[in-house]
């Protein structure tokens, strides 16, 4: 019996319109599919292919151990998600074995900051996959402002939110158009990198970019309301043009 195919499926920033052909082929012919969510919680990715998956479909929903609970810095956040991974991995691994082809979705594209890439590194050498690339989160961010995030000879830099506080107002102050990344709980200290690399005033955040519910608002303006956790803050190239 050959094996199945694992496929990393971006589903791009949001909204289904702005799936590839292909990510919408698979899900619409998937037998498994699987994907990430918060224990309780129905699941971002899932929520997004609501009413394209076959009703026969049968899901697999992998349910973080732990996400904002614990930081980073404790040893049990690792070895918790280490396990968790390596769990997922060998459900698929078994589908796989059973010539069952499996969609994992993936929120904007799987190889950005996605939690797929650390089931594709377990996997890769155990199963055949394959990785659907997709629109990142940050270009359905940015392209939400209204304005072209680079011009000319414009660096840019993509930045989390969990570096400490002087290396974003380090990498910060050396760049000419910026992305950041994982705001969550670190609002406040990015903000305050912001504020000390001179970049707060041009400063975007966009929450829920390209979905429904997607807001945009100027940093320095009222934000109230506004969820730091599904959020990408954007701050734009003034570089060189015609």
């Amino acid at each position: 019996m050959s094996k199945g195919t694992i496929y990393g499926l971006g589903l791009g920033p949001g909204n289904p319109d702005l799936m590839s052909v292909r990510s919408d082929r698979l899900l619409r012919n998937a037998r498994h599919v699987a994907y990430f969510r918060k224990a309780g919680k129905s699941g971002q990715a899932r929520g997004i292919v609501n009413g394209m998956l076959p009703e026969s479909v049968i899901e697999f929903p992998m349910e973080y151990p732990v996400t904002t609970e614990i930081p980073l810095t404790d040893p049990r956040y690792n070895e918790m998600l280490a396990s968790f991974y390596e769990d997922c991995t060998a459900r698929l691994k078994e589908l796989s074995d059973q010539g069952e082809d499996v969609v994992v979705l993936c929120e904007g594209d799987p190889f950005f900051y996605g939690s797929f890439m650390h089931l594709y590194s377990r996997l890769r050498d155990q199963a055949p996959v394959e990785v659907v690339p997709a629109i990142t989160g940050m270009s359905g961010a940015w392209t939400a402002t209204g304005d072209p995030i680079t011009w000319g000879d414009d660096v840019l830099t993509v930045l989390v939110g969990t570096l400490p506080e002087d290396e974003l107002t380090r990498r910060m102050s050396d760049t000419d158009a910026l992305v950041v990344m994982k705001i969550g709980r670190n609002i406040d200290k990015v903000t305050r990198a912001l504020k000390a690399s001179g970049l707060y005033d041009r400063a975007w955040i966009v929450e829920f970019a390209q979905m429904p519910n997607q807001r945009v608002c100027k940093l320095s303006e009222n934000c109230d309301g506004l969820t730091p956790y599904f959020s990408i803050i954007i701050v734009h190239g003034q570089g060189r043009r015609p």
